[in-house]
């Protein structure tokens, strides 16, 4: 689904990322693991086309759509999810989600996508005329992924689903990403702090350290190697 050859990304003349390789097989989970500086949350911002890389390319399906406009990679099927829970407060919990699936021009799927998003959150579906800053930090992640699959993703980016929340909010979280790779087969590639709950429900994980990756290998593999764990993943 995925497959980034050679990325360089730079903030002015410090280079976050420096020759990054990734491959993300269709209807997998791969998680990007490291500290924080590693270049994580760079990653998903070139990928999606919010940062434009130095060198390297990015394939999305076979299709190179190295640099392409975000609003432009939606519609080829990725979506994006960034840290922080970004939503537009000031709209209600089902306007949110019917903007994130407004660009596909589909009347019937703006009625029938909310439906299921709110089955798939049923905390929203409760406060689903509410606007969005009366929402509980949990609640404003659900409603940030829902808006997300609102647009139909083959990919979905998700940075840091879990920062901040409650443990057991986070664990719901990350169970209905699993539940969404299962049940619709839908592409994810997951940046994660906590590396314990990223390799628990990934087919596969890298870790990046100062810009570079330093481990790729499936996440049962990963999570059992101590060199890893020690060097890099604090666990």
């Amino acid at each position: 689904m995925l497959e980034i050859t050679g990325l360089v990304a730079a903030y002015g003349p410090v280079r976050a990322l420096n020759g990054i390789d990734l491959s993300v097989g269709q209807g997998a989970i791969t998680a990007v693991l490291g500290a924080n500086g590693a270049g994580k949350t760079t990653l998903l911002r070139t990928i999606s086309g919010l940062l434009s890389p130095a060198a390297g390319t990015v394939r999305l399906a076979g299709r190179d759509i190295t640099g392409g406009k975000p609003e432009d990679l939606v519609r080829l099927g990725m979506a994006h999810v960034p840290e922080g829970r970004g939503v537009i407060v000031e709209l209600t919990v089902e306007e949110n989600l019917r903007l994130g699936g407004l660009w596909r021009r589909d009347r019937a799927w703006l009625r029938t996508g909310t439906t299921a998003m709110f089955d798939l959150f049923p905390p929203l579906a409760r406060r689903r005329h509410r606007r969005a800053e009366t929402l509980s930090g949990g609640e404003r992640q659900m409603l940030a992924i829902g808006r997300a699959l609102m647009s139909k993703p083959r990919l979905l980016l998700l940075d840091e689903p879990s920062l901040g929340l409650a443990p057991r909010t986070a664990a719901q979280i990350v169970a209905t990403l699993s539940t969404l790779r299962t049940e619709s087969g839908l592409t994810l590639l997951l940046v994660e702090q906590n590396a314990a709950t990223a390799l628990s429900i990934a087919d596969r994980a890298v870790v990046l350290n100062l810009g570079r990756k330093v481990a790729d290998d499936e996440a049962a593999s990963l999570a059992a190697d101590d060199r890893v764990r020690r060097a890099y993943l604090e666990m």
